[in-house]
């Protein structure tokens, strides 16, 4: 059982480079040599290590291309981009750096720009977290400080279009009345002063004017047809 254990790390470091944790790729590996054993026929002169390793490995990949990527990623490009990872853990040993893209790009019997295609397609396999910071100070701000917040600005223009809808539709007086009192900022009082009626009047006339659009508005609103 050694041996084959043996088998399984050797086929497993190829790809320890990533963010899976090398006991999490092992068991990977032995479900791949279960099924080498299962399928293994011993008259067709073969040894089993030498039918295995195949198989670890196509479990391996087949790990990577159907359980980690996070959003959709055309086969072929998965494929170049465990390549790259791959390649980039052995250029690193024998060239003692990081290996640039032309390295990587002779290596692997490929272009330049599918390196840099295959990079960026990794980064849907490993994500960073907002969470993860910037720098290495203590005091280091993240990823999610960088975001921007909601803007309230966009909520009042979208309200702002949809009462402009049914401005019209109110009557001229309890505009003036509506204007005074968001607008200017007049008081009640103030406003009833100005258009020579009592404060009861332009208590009613107000909640008369924003009953109306409210009620327009959320008609409006459950009017929307709902998105795909």
């Amino acid at each position: 059982m050694a041996r084959y254990r043996n088998l399984v790390q050797s086929c497993v470091r190829h790809y320890q480079h990533g963010p899976e944790q090398f006991d999490d790729l092992m068991q990977v590996g032995y479900v791949g040599l279960l099924k080498a054993i299962n399928n293994f026929d011993p008259a067709v002169g073969a040894s089993l290590a030498a039918y295995a390793q195949p198989c670890i490995t196509g479990e391996i990949k087949r790990h990577f291309r159907d359980k980690r990527w996070l959003v959709h990623v055309d086969r072929p490009m998965q494929e170049l981009a465990l390549q790259v990872r791959d390649a980039t853990g052995r250029l690193n040993q024998q060239l003692s750096h990081s290996p640039s893209d032309s390295d990587l790009a002779d290596l692997i019997g490929t272009s330049d720009e599918s390196i840099r295609q295959a990079r960026l397609a990794e980064t849907a396999l490993r994500p960073r977290s907002l969470d993860a910071p910037l720098t290495c100070g203590p005091d280091a701000a993240s990823l999610a400080d960088l975001l921007g917040s909601d803007d309230p600005n966009i909520e009042l223009a979208v309200n702002l279009q949809a009462l402009a809808a049914h401005w019209g539709e109110v009557p001229e007086r309890e505009q003036r009345i509506l204007v005074m009192r968001f607008y200017q900022d007049m008081t009640q009082a103030q406003i009833g002063a100005r258009l020579g009626i009592s404060q009861m009047q332009v208590s009613r006339l107000l909640a008369h004017a924003l009953g109306f659009l409210r009620r327009r508005m959320l008609a409006d609103a459950d009017a929307k047809p709902v998105a795909a």
